[in-house]
């Protein structure tokens, strides 16, 4: 690439997919932050039941994954709350937008070399 113009061209565009693909993955966390926030805040009942293990005792890690499985399930729809099923659209279609943007950043950084 001797032309100035496209190799700025090809910086700006790894640089905006990167960026976004990063983007994407916060989004992604901060959705099942806010998931569980109303979940605590407004079902109480039903947190405790992912929040509380029925034997041993519970842990942020536990916690965690049982929230992966009810966020990877039909649950957050069955409460028909508009926020909810909001955070929980953006938890699942972020990773699909975001591993993309990074696989065509690398893609375009072996084009590059």
């Amino acid at each position: 690439m001797s032309n100035p113009g496209s190799a700025a061209l090809l910086l700006a565009l790894y640089g905006g997919l990167l960026l976004a693909g990063v983007i994407c993955f916060l989004l992604h966390f901060i959705a099942q932050y806010r998931i569980a926030s109303i979940l605590r805040t407004h079902y109480p009942d039903q947190w405790r039941i992912i929040a509380v293990p029925e034997e041993g005792r519970g842990n942020p890690l536990r916690t965690w994954a049982r929230l992966q499985h009810v966020l990877r399930s039909a649950a957050p729809a069955l409460f028909e709350n508009r926020q909810l099923n909001r955070w929980h659209g953006i938890w699942k279609l972020t990773p699909w937008l975001a591993w993309p943007c990074w696989l065509a950043a690398l893609a375009l950084q072996y084009t590059a070399h």
